[in-house]
């Protein structure tokens, strides 16, 4: 299924970056991929459709059993919780092709406990959390016996700009406790009976620097006041995405993190590498659809032809495989500057990517879907599934607007070239002739 022993072709400028725990890794993982998570998969189909006859909605569903085996299984490998730097040990460059190995199989993310919103919740209690914090929450989801949720958008305002979030945490200062109202919704992953624990975003106060008014507080799901209104749809078909209620939810104090007014702070440490892990997957699932589409082109007849004979499917496979790769070496470039320089020095590569990777495997997994026919629509394949989960995931991991935005702005911050100005020119007639110098002092409109 994989070539072991061999440097992915995109990863060879960068061949002097990779250290031998990288391919001592990737070994690891495709081991443990070929071993063990492909021959559970139908065992894991199998146990899901046993529990979804159990529950009045698929939402409800619990977690099959298998999936504790191969937790344990992972644990026995040293690959549970790899997306802890200090679990991997290997930098956000080398984490890319192994990331991308795990958007191609989901069980094997689940297994090894690298499945957001838990990976972020788990970094942002790793780094910011009290011992007591971390005793409570870290480390039972460390240890996969619960999940989370992060509770941030909201359906009243346009959440795409954070500032806006308007949940409000107030304290009550003759009980010691923070009182917490809002409204939430497409909370992911908040519906599972696994989940216990929801980190929340509100606002602390309203005045002062904008971006110091927010706070991050923990809320236990099944506090008093938290109220599970529905399960959202993604394209008509309902998810474990969470239209959420907080009604006068009262914590203790001591569940607030870091301290009032630190929420933007812990964002920005809270998606660490994992700015472009969703990047990476998506590639990874990119890939996976174009091999569907091969197989599929080299198994069907169509005016008197192999499909994988047809001029218009080569040129849909040529395409493909150039775009992915485009967007591979985009992802390695932005892991690159982030190794080098830091996250927030990539902030350009990275927003590129978040914007190329979704774009380019929406094409890839459309073309595929086309290829397919109908059967590419139906539930005997995975790819409307794989559709719908990447076209989620442009408005998840942020609208597009906001990634060029940022693009944009990193542009216009760099010094003016000369030479683009060379280029530009100038029409000398303009001022020779002076017919728009009364412009020139016409005072501006407040």
């Amino acid at each position: 299924m994989f070539e072991l022993d061999v440097v992915p072709d995109e990863l060879k400028p960068f061949e002097g970056r990779l250290t031998p725990r990288f391919h001592e890794v990737r070994k690891k993982v495709v081991e443990f991929i070929t071993e063990d998570i492909v021959p559970a998969q139908p065992e894991y189909r199998k146990q899901l459709q046993e529990l979804l006859q159990t529950v009045d909605h698929p939402t409800k569903c619990p977690e099959p059993p298998i999936l504790k085996q191969l937790r344990e299984k992972a644990k026995k490998r040293d690959l549970y919780n790899f997306f802890l730097p200090e679990v991997g040990r290997i930098s956000v460059l080398e984490y890319a092709p192994i990331a991308e190995i795990l958007g191609m199989f989901p069980l094997a993310n689940q297994a090894m406990n690298c499945s957001a919103p838990d990976t972020g919740n788990m970094e942002v209690l790793q780094k910011y959390g009290t011992p007591e914090q971390q005793e409570q929450w870290l480390y039972p989801l460390l240890n996969g016996d619960i999940r989370s949720a992060f509770a941030m958008t909201e359906p009243g305002v346009a959440s795409s700009d954070a500032t806006n979030i308007s949940t409000r945490i107030e304290l009550d200062k003759s009980t010691g406790e923070y009182v917490v109202n809002g409204h939430k919704w497409y909370i992911s992953g908040a519906i599972r009976p696994e989940c216990k624990v929801l980190i929340t975003m509100g606002i602390t106060r309203n005045d002062g620097a904008k971006h110091t008014r927010h706070s991050m507080i923990i809320i236990p799901r099944d506090a008093p006041g938290v109220r599970i209104l529905r399960p959202m749809a993604v394209f008509g078909h309902e998810h474990d995405h969470a239209e959420i209620i907080f009604d006068n939810v009262r914590v203790p104090a001591s569940n607030m993190i870091l301290g009032e007014g630190r929420g933007f702070e812990i964002a920005q440490g809270r998606l660490g590498p994992g700015r472009i892990h969703h990047c990476m997957r998506t590639i990874g699932a990119a890939e996976i659809a174009l091999a569907a589409l091969i197989s599929r082109a080299n198994n069907r007849t169509a005016f008197g032809k192999l499909l994988a004979k047809q001029d218009s499917i080569r040129q849909i496979i040529a395409e493909s495989r150039i775009e992915i790769t485009k967007c591979r070496l985009l992802c390695y470039l932005a892991a690159v500057v982030a190794d080098d320089l830091g996250f927030k020095a990539a902030r350009g590569h990275i927003a590129m990517i978040k914007v190329a990777a979704p774009r380019m495997a929406l094409k890839v997994i459309d073309d595929a879907i086309q290829v397919h026919g109908a059967h590419g629509i139906s539930q005997d394949s995975k790819l409307a599934d794989m559709y719908t989960s990447i076209r989620t995931l442009r408005v998840a991991d942020g609208p597009d607007i906001v990634h060029l935005n940022t693009i944009a702005k990193t542009e216009l911050a760099k010094p003016v070239n000369p030479f683009g100005s060379a280029v530009s020119g100038i029409n000398e007639n303009i001022r020779r002739y002076g017919k728009f110098d009364h412009l020139r002092t016409r005072p501006s409109k407040l």
